[in-house]
């Protein structure tokens, strides 16, 4: 039996209602910020392994839709990525910037010697760096393809089990060591008397909440009598990430073609990042297109979901096995140079109360994702009280700007070791 697109498609997005219901039936997995879009590939992948045990023909599935939803993806997260934003957030969102850019860097450098160590490729300990606990499971599924080109087998599963581990850690780790920064240098927030999540101005706790409270509201249209303004706010959003998509597809293909003798490899989803962050530096100066981040964020997170469990789809759990030690190996060592590492954005921006509380932002975000960085800041929140400044300048670094950062030193170690 053979899939088609549409009903491929159809398919990812039953999977993912399906993670979101295994978050429910099991809470635990909520509580550790796994994604349901994970949850539910996973699962999908597991039964079609087992189709063939029972004597069921395995469908071919058609995941052509799997790249222009991933490039879609990081379009959204270049409309994210104002320099407006970072301004406002002062001089503590470039520095935690610089700092987690530099930790990337050091992610890769120490899993590429700890693979070297182990007889495997120095791109193994990339991809288990960076790209997977930095990047997290998008940025490890969408450069996977590149990782394989270079040499390393089993790359997409590499990446998944690398980003999995580093999520579940992520969340482990980052609240504690918080905590224990707070109890160890008797900090305080400077707002004390309510805890977080019951203080009416408590910080918000996603990204787009922030980033949208400081951006002003996009000029409304004036329409036809009878006209929806949500559906054509929907509409205009729609249309101007199909156009970044495919403006983007041309110019990733240019660059790559304008690179193919200098060894530089990029991912498909450079051009329409690169697009979409010009777009975004217009719209602050202009508000010509009448931007709405939390659309920007919901467009994204629908392309990102159904990303992800088409990705997951078509896994060989198998090709796991000959990479579980040295994977093992350079996740626990990771885990280590991220904790310490942690120490130093705590020093470097005040050795206070929300510099503690950004600590374990940042072992969540760099372990894993930006869910894991709010999880880990609203728990220790929730308990000594509101960290405005941790949750206005974590989500920014975390969930926009390293993402930029981390694709051009992924394609600089690809070029360098591949």
């Amino acid at each position: 039996m053979t899939l088609g697109p549409v009903e491929t498609l159809a398919l990812a997005g039953l999977l993912v209602l399906g993670g979101y219901g295994l978050r429910r039936i099991v809470p635990v997995l909520g509580r550790l910020n796994i994604p349901a879009p994970v949850l539910g590939g996973l699962a999908g992948a597991a039964l079609l392994a087992l189709l063939p045990r029972v004597g069921v023909a395995v469908p071919t599935l058609d995941a052509d839709a799997r790249t222009p939803l991933m490039v879609a993806f990081f379009a959204t997260v270049g409309f994210g990525a104002s320099l407006r934003l970072l301004r406002r957030g002062g001089p503590q969102v470039a520095l935690l910037l610089g700092l987690a850019t530099v930790g990337a860097v050091v992610q890769n450098i120490v899993g590429a010697g700890i693979a070297v160590s182990m007889g495997e490729a120095p791109l193994l300990g990339v991809l288990a760096g960076s790209v997977t606990l930095t990047g997290g499971p998008a940025t490890g599924l969408a450069f996977a393809p590149l990782f394989e080109k270079a040499g390393v087998a089993g790359a997409t599963e590499i990446a998944l089990a690398a980003a999995m581990a580093g999520i579940v850690i992520g969340g482990l780790v980052g609240a504690p060591l918080s905590t224990w920064l707070v109890g160890r240098h008797g900090l305080r927030p400077s707002s004390p008397g309510t805890a977080a999540g019951a203080a009416p101005n408590a910080p918000p706790h996603d990204a787009h909440t922030v980033m949208q409270a400081n951006l002003p509201e996009p000029p409304q249209p004036h329409l036809p009598i009878g006209e929806d303004e949500s559906a054509y706010a929907l509409v205009r959003h729609v249309v101007l990430l199909l156009v970044l998509v495919w403006a983007g597809g041309a110019l990733s293909a240019w660059v790559a073609g304008a690179s193919s003798g200098s060894g530089i490899a990029f991912p498909g989803y450079i051009g329409a990042l690169v697009l979409a962050v010009a777009v975004r530096a217009v719209e602050d100066r202009t508000r010509w297109f009448g931007l709405s981040q939390r659309l920007i964020d919901d467009l994204g997170g629908v392309c990102l979901a159904l990303f992800i469990a088409l990705a997951l789809l078509t896994l060989d759990l198998s090709a796991l096995a000959a990479a579980a030690l040295p994977l093992a190996v350079i996740v626990a060592a990771q885990t280590l140079l991220v904790v310490a590492m942690a120490l130093v954005p705590f020093r470097l921006l005040g050795r206070d109360y929300d510099a503690a509380v950004m600590a374990g932002g940042f072992v969540g975000f760099m372990m894993g994702t930006t869910a894991n960085a709010l999880a880990n800041m609203g728990a220790v929140a929730e308990r000594y009280g509101p960290a405005p400044r941790a949750f206005l300048v974590v989500p920014l670094v975390g969930g926009l700007f390293i993402d930029v950062t981390n694709a051009l030193l992924i394609s600089a170690c690809l070029s360098i070791f591949g």
